[in-house]
């Protein structure tokens, strides 16, 4: 960070992390493999990129799954979303409301809570557990589906769990509603999925709250992603502005969509129709937890076994482009396949890149609000600001090496 008279000249969020290659990986490859490769970008949210990846091998094939694999599909990404949101409440975000230095430290004081967050954790682990086979990187998601589709009775005998999830998940808004917000407001564009019914997880369209509205073809058309000199990550620009998304351009851009459960616990928290204040997104995340074990749980009432664990997919030359709503945000990938059903190109963005520029540039303003703290006051401040967008990267945990140049 550089600053000129109080003002701060410049913030450089700097990740330098061996390139990982998963793009490079996948040229080659038969177009099946994508689910299983993918999966290991990230051991807390491998659902978000194994169905990003179905989604769009699945475009390029020209098929699209039935609504009963595709409810399948979203109880998956349920158990996906109450797992990180929970791991990321109370054992990243939590500790910094509260004035520990992180969980364990925490864990003396607060034995009870980190115990509730835990057992949300759990919930999620065993849908996924019993939809995927495992809950890091799961084996049973395929293109086209899943290799088995579970019995009635497995997924029934998750109801009971979900149920004491669903208070412990409503105890969580209550909760985090309760912790001392800075009162800031974030002036970026938002970016979301939209879908024609429920809160969006699964599939829906680009929408921003600009108005725009774009197809995931067009994704790469209107978010354009750049090197930047100081960093390994890419930065990326919506139609050249700077934008977020993740949990507070979904609930912005979805509060109508949400359960009236839900709808009633965000309200209860004091949330309206609309959050921009980067430290509330722990009260929205909250939220959505609320709204993903009761999405569990209506799927898991309504599921009826379907006949064929998947449906067939035949390669053909063609591109497809896929997005999900990872935990973090808009999750995209697009893959060119050749008439032998080999990957040609292969591109993915992740929400991290995409929330980048916003993270610095939140950082910067809060410098500049608070630059008569000592460093070491400013190191946690701006942890904390980078924590509220739960980036996948090693500064989600509590550590940053802050280095000031006053002019």
């Amino acid at each position: 960070m550089r600053s000129v008279d109080g003002r701060v000249e410049s913030v450089e969020l700097i990740i330098y992390e061996p390139p990982r290659f998963f793009e490079a990986f996948l040229r080659g490859r038969d177009f099946r493999e994508p689910p299983d490769i993918t999966a290991r970008v990230c051991g807390i949210c491998p659902v978000a990129y194994q169905l990003s990846s179905c989604r769009a091998v699945e475009d390029a094939c020209g098929v699209e799954v039935g609504d009963e694999l595709r409810a399948l599909r979203r109880l998956l990404y349920c158990g996906e979303w109450i797992s990180s949101h929970a791991l990321h409440i109370y054992l990243l975000h939590a500790p910094d409301f509260l004035g520990f230095p992180d969980a364990i430290a925490m864990a003396g004081e607060h034995r009870g809570l980190l115990e509730r967050g835990l057992a949300l954790k759990k919930a999620g682990n065993l849908i996924m557990t019993a939809i995927g086979g495992r809950a890091i990187h799961p084996v049973n998601v395929r293109v086209g589906g899943f290799y088995r589709v579970p019995e009635p009775a497995e997924l029934r005998a998750l109801t009971e769990t979900l149920k004491r999830a669903l208070d412990d998940a409503l105890a969580t808004v209550r909760w985090a509603a309760e912790f001392d917000f800075p009162g800031v407001e974030v002036p970026y564009d938002l970016l979301a999925l939209r879908d024609s019914e429920g809160y969006p997880l699964d599939r829906g369209e680009p929408v921003a709250d600009t108005g725009l509205r774009f197809t995931a073809s067009e994704f790469k058309t209107h978010v354009t992603e750049q090197q930047v000199q100081y960093s390994t990550a890419l930065h990326a620009r919506l139609d050249g502005r700077m934008y977020l998304t993740g949990p507070l351009a979904r609930y912005s851009l979805n509060s109508d969509r949400l359960s009236a459960l839900a709808a009633n616990a965000a309200a209860e928290a004091g949330l309206g129709p609309r959050c921009r204040d980067p430290f509330r997104s722990i009260v929205v995340r909250a939220v959505e937890v609320v709204y993903a074990v009761e999405e569990a749980l209506r799927i898991i009432e309504g599921y009826e076994r379907p006949r064929a664990p998947f449906i067939d997919v035949e390669p053909r030359e063609a591109i497809g482009h896929g997005i999900t709503e990872a935990p973090r945000g808009l999750l995209y990938h697009r893959y060119q396949l050749g008439a032998d059903g080999r990957i040609v190109t292969a591109d993915i963005v992740p929400p991290t890149s995409q929330n980048q520029p916003a993270i610095e540039h939140d950082v910067a303003r809060l410098v500049e609000q608070h630059a008569d703290l000592d460093d070491h006051a400013l190191v946690s401040l701006c942890e904390r600001a980078i924590r509220n967008h739960d980036p996948c990267i090693s500064c989600s945990s509590h550590f940053l090496d802050f280095t000031r140049e006053d002019r």
